[in-house]
């Protein structure tokens, strides 16, 4: 279809669009002109107003005046198109926006609104409708990643691929949820921008797909072939509908100066600023460059008067939007891998950032934590807090202080320093650490995050040598090492006596709905086998724990399994309004003394029960007999405990249901993450005082009020897992599987963290399961390997660019032989005085790990509404804060994106439309609130994934190959037919098999003949003997071996019912819940950072 045709397509919005009868020139750089009527242009998601489909007739080009065009230009309004919108090869006749602003002088606030400017008439009007936001090329076209503080030379090989500029966005869109729907089908050609002075690129130089972009083919825009459904903003082959006027032609090669050239050059000019040189006036008011000749037409326009016009080349159709142009996480993740993923990460250098989460990397701790142990959101942090508050990047370190290692790298060593104990600071208590300054021949040391000075006692003193270093100090852990335990004294224990080994205690819901779905039976068979696992100390023979056992459903029935019995005792108390343990000797039992009293008590359970008709259970009154045993035993320890429903009987705790979906979206909803009432927090406070850690396993048919059954587990740093409606057959491979898991894991019992900072920063906020009673002790009753605690931190003073900043991490905990220890981490951070050195260190999924949890707590509290709105104003100004600092100047018309934060918009977007900011009609209650209590305390590894799932396909790379396939991103658009696809974030796992995938691949794996006889839902496949079988086979099990849960595997065939679960994980598209797609996002985010530009 010809663009210019005189008779206008049907408008996409099915608004009727008013045709301007007449447009005038408005003057330009004090030349007389007559007014042109100004466009309003709708708000976003507001009406659009002002289209026009017919071009005016009589109006052309003038030829390009000498003047280079300007390397910067004046910021336009988003939803007005600057002039970087048009690369070369895309002309638009006439000038292009209605109201130009100008750049704000560096001397004016960070975000104050700008006023339009005075008298100074509208220029470069677009004769063509705003510029919508599907069609992101204007946007997208040019966007760019830069490293970039100042502009680079251009080169023909550009770093990062050419950067193309980025079209605002405007107009009404239907259907809106959060950020309205974009209109399908339309995009502006692609600009590709070569060699040209007014392009910047980027100064770090890297493989050239580092971005995500890809450099086009010389000679012309490169058409991606592509297959499937148009994205959102996609126009189909020809020419777009939308803006009539523009022309599309292979981008010009870079020319020496004073070469003539045939054909469109380049972008439009800005308006005259006092910095900037302009455009020469040209004949009739245009600005630019000359239009070449039309398709089908002898000149420019039929009818026009040729301004000395230019024969160029043939235009070619506009290029489809290619959603490759964009920062693909894909390309980033696999960047990193190649770059980083084969020298050991060494830690000795302050303030390096380490490679991604997704990177397989060694460690070499040369005197910082490792980074399983430590990441920031910034390695590079601002000297002073004005810095700070003017960047929004929040300074942020999660930390997981028993986190595994791989088996090639030591666990942290143990010192002990006998009844002394570890050396500390006497005014700060920081412990000694590789950052400490011997003074004095050693006599003395300066502490350094204090600056206090200490004397050495005298069994620990050591000479220097002259370089002023200890000479022992590569003998010694704690002066070379950046992690390392100390053996704690006396003086660390509760009551002043060291503490006795801790306990387990299983505690089994024996109500009619646990008997009946076999839960009951299966737990006591696997019991058997799994007390002999229970976590031992280094090379110990057996385990120091010791076991109890207790059913209940309304009572509780405790059970006396002393090893001299020869069956268990029962004893029953029924009084749950005032709980006490009916027998301390033979409760807590050795596992080996007491096996045959306890086989014999887990074979008699599920028959004692097994016609039981109670259907009522208690909940508090369990807990609270779990922790009065490990009181009387003087000692800490942990309660499983495995639950079916909601606990209704009369007792302490006791709740109604609550659920009510019509909350959502209301000022109430925040209630429904809040527990029902306060006796939970009570007695989670109290758990905490005796070390007694709960895991709660829970098995509900119906609504458990997780919010509130959750609390005790998540203050006492403990772990919930859901089984919702649990059979044996479809549920048993995955509840086993976390079962085993959790009682075989390394736990810390009563511990406490503090987080001690150098002078000029302290801790001030904390996020993750422990509980707080003053502003600096984290006290945690158990903390497991897969715990994090995420600590921010604020300025109180201003730091030193030459000493950096010092974090020390120490945890005090007794480990599962009852061995109270203490585990120490210490990083370095480097300080700026830029704020370009800010945005070259960040790591963002550490960043959108600290901005999921702020905003996870953040809905206790507040609306969903508002808790988004805050998260998409804090990224805008993150980003905006760059443009504005350290990008080069460019047209408004681009967004530019630090080269390390690039991916914060299409990560932040998954985290927007996540369940429990914006819940689908599908999601229940009980699962936002599980999902929220669960990313409390997720490392950066586990929300990587869980925000943004890795979707591998099957079929494409060669059977023989053992190592995992290259992921694709996670769109529909990504999906062939004709392969099959796994898809995993941590929690959830699933085999997406296309409608065209080859008989012999599904006769391989599902040992089926054809593609209609698959079993949808399926969730074990075959054990068969052939290649593909075992290598997916291998393949889920590797996957299922990184997580700390188990993922149940859901066959999904394409064109299924089950489709609809498995899109809910194609995060770059639009959600059904009204989520924006990455796309739209991405436009939302430029026109946020514009505005407040402007």
């Amino acid at each position: 279809m010809n663009v210019n045709q005189s008779v206008p397509p049907v408008p996409s919005f099915g608004q009727p669009q008013p045709v301007y009868p007449g447009y005038h020139q408005s003057s330009y750089g004090g030349q007389s002109g007559s007014t042109a009527p100004t466009i309003p242009y709708g708000a976003y998601n507001g009406p659009v107003s002002g289209y026009q489909q017919t071009p005016p007739q009589g109006m052309s080009r003038a030829p390009p005046s000498s003047g280079a065009p300007p390397t910067s230009t004046a910021q336009a309004p988003c939803g007005q198109a600057a002039y970087g919108q048009f690369g070369q090869g895309d002309v638009q006749n006439g000038p292009s926006s209605t109201v130009q602003m100008q750049r704000l002088p560096g001397s004016q606030p960070f975000g104050s609104p700008l006023a339009p400017v005075g008298n100074q008439p509208a220029v470069l009007q677009p004769y063509g409708p705003p510029p919508t936001s599907a069609q992101v090329t204007a946007q997208l076209s040019g966007m760019q990643i830069s490293g970039a503080v100042a502009p680079a030379p251009p080169s023909s090989g550009l770093g990062y691929g050419p950067p193309t500029s980025l079209a605002s966005a405007s107009g009404s869109f239907p259907n809106s949820g959060l950020y309205g729907s974009y209109p399908q089908g339309q995009a502006p050609p692609l600009s590709q921008a070569q060699g040209h002075p007014g392009i910047q690129t980027p100064q770090r130089s890297a493989p050239s797909q580092a971005s995500g972009f890809t450099p086009p083919a010389s000679g012309g825009p490169r058409l991606p072939s592509m297959t499937g459904p148009l994205l959102p903003g996609q126009s189909f082959g020809g020419p777009s509908v939308s803006q009539p006027n523009h022309v599309s032609s292979p981008p010009p090669q870079a020319l020496p100066p004073g070469t003539q050239m045939t054909g469109p050059l380049g972008p439009l000019p800005p308006m005259h600023s006092p910095q900037q040189p302009g455009y020469q006036p040209q004949q009739n008011g245009s600005f630019g460059p000359t239009r070449g000749p039309q398709p089908n037409y002898g000149s420019p326009y039929p009818a026009a008067p040729t301004f000395g016009s230019q024969s160029g080349p043939q235009p070619l159709p506009p290029k489809r939007l290619d959603p490759d142009a964009i920062p693909s996480p894909i390309q980033v993740i696999e960047d990193d891998r190649n770059n980083r993923g084969t020298e050991p990460f060494v830690t000795g250098v302050r303030g390096q950032v380490p490679p991604l989460v997704t990177t397989n990397f060694l460690v070499k701790d040369q005197g910082n934590a490792s980074p399983r142990y430590i990441r920031c959101t910034s390695y590079n942090i601002p000297c002073t807090s004005d810095m700070a508050k003017q960047a929004q990047v929040p300074l942020a370190a999660v930390i997981k202080p028993l986190a595994r290692l791989p088996p090639e790298e030591a666990s942290p060593y143990v010192v002990d320093h006998g009844e002394s104990g570890p050396l500390r600071c006497n005014r700060c208590k920081a412990y000694m650490c590789p950052f400490m300054q011997f003074i004095e021949g050693g006599r003395r040391f300066q502490c350094c995050f204090c600056s206090c000075i200490n004397d050495v006692p005298p069994q620990y003193f050591q000479h220097l040598d002259h370089t002023g270093k200890r000479v022992d100090a590569y003998d010694r852990p704690e002066l070379s090492l950046g992690s390392y335990e100390f053996l704690a004294t006396v003086d660390y224990c509760k009551n002043s006596k060291f503490p006795s080994p801790p306990a387990f205690i299983f505690m089994i819901d024996v109500s009619y709905n646990a008997i009946r779905t076999g839960l009951v039976r299966l737990l006591c068979e696997e019991l058997k086998s799994l007390l002999d696992f229970l976590p031992r100390e280094g090379g110990a023979e057996e385990s120091a724990i010791r076991v109890g056992f207790v059913t209940y459903n309304k009572v509780l029935h405790f059970y006396n399994v002393k090893s001299s019995l020869a069956q268990p005792q029962m004893m029953v108390v029924s009084d749950v309004a005032d709980m006490f343990v009916p027998l301390l000797d033979g409760f807590l039992v050795n596992v080996n003394e007491s096996r045959a009293v306890i086989t014999s008590l887990l074979d008699q359970i599920p028959e004692m029960f097994a016609d039981t008709r109670e259907t009522e259970t208690v909940f508090v009154p369990v807990i609270q007999a779990g922790m009065e045993a490990l009181k009387a035993a003087e000692c800490a320890g942990k309660l499983f405990l495995f639950h079916t429903s909601l606990p209704i009987a009369e007792a302490p705790g006791k709740l109604k249901n609550r659920d009510d979906r019509k909350l959502i979206n209301t000022d109430k909803e925040k209630t429904l993450f809040q527990p029902q009432t306060g006796a939970y927090q009570t007695l989670a406070k109290e758990c905490v005082a005796q070390g007694c850690c709960v895991d709660l396993f829970l098995f509900p048919n119906q609504y458990v009020d997780v919010a509130t059954l959750s609390v005790v587990p998540q203050l006492t740093g403990g772990s919930v897992y859901k089984y919702a409606c649990f059979q044996v057959e479809n549920d048993q491979e995955r509840f086993l599987s976390d079962l085993r898991r959790d009682v075989q894991k390394v736990v810390g019992f009563d511990a406490v963290m503090r987080v001690r900072t150098s002078t000029g920063i302290r801790a001030v906020d904390f996020f993750g399961a422990f509980y707080m009673s003053n502003t600096t002790d984290v006290e945690l009753a158990g903390l497991d390997g897969d715990k994090t605690v995420t600590v921010e931190f604020k300025h109180d003073d201003r730091l030193n660019e030459e000493s950096g900043a010092l974090l020390q991490c120490a945890l005090l905990y007794t480990s599962c032989a009852g061995q109270r220890r203490l585990r120490i981490h210490n990083l370095a951070l480097n300080c700026c005085t830029q704020l370009a050195d800010l945005y070259r260190n960040c790591e963002t999924d550490t960043l959108i790990n600290y901005m999921a949890k702020f905003a996870y707590r953040g809905v206790l509290n507040s609306p969903v509404k508002a808790v988004r709105d805050t998260l998409i104003t804090q990224c805008a100004q993150i980003l905006a804060c760059y443009r504005k600092n350290c990008a080069s100047p460019s047209s408004a018309g681009q967004l530019i994106l630090p080269e390390c934060m690039k991916l914060l918009p299409v990560y932040l977007n998954c985290v927007l439309k996540s369940d429990v900011l914006q819940p689908g009609a599908e999601i229940t209650t009980d699962d936002r609130a599980y999902v929220r209590q669960l990313v409390t305390s997720m490392d950066v590894a586990e929300t990587n994934v869980f925000f943004y799932p890795r979707l591998l396909p099957l079929t494409k790379s060669p059977i023989e190959s053992t190592t995992e396939p290259p992921a694709v991103r996670a769109s529909e658009e990504r999906l062939s037919n004709g392969d099959m696809y796994l898809l995993e974030n941590g929690l959830n796992l699933f085999l997406w098999v296309g409608a065209s995938v080859q008989q012999g691949v599904v006769q391989s794996l599902f040992s089926v003949s054809s593609f209609s006889q698959i079993t949808s839902g399926l969730s074990v496949l075959p054990v068969l003997d052939n290649p593909l079988s075992k290598k997916v086979r291998g393949l889920i099990d590797s996957l299922r071996a990184q997580r700390s849960r188990y993922m149940k595997l859901i066959v999904v065939k394409q064109e299924d019912k089950l489709e609809m679960l498995f899109k809910h994980f194609l995060v770059e598209d639009k959600s059904l819940s009204g989520g924006a797609s990455y796309v739209d996002f991405l436009c939302h985010m430029h026109k946020e950072i514009r505005q407040l530009l402007s």
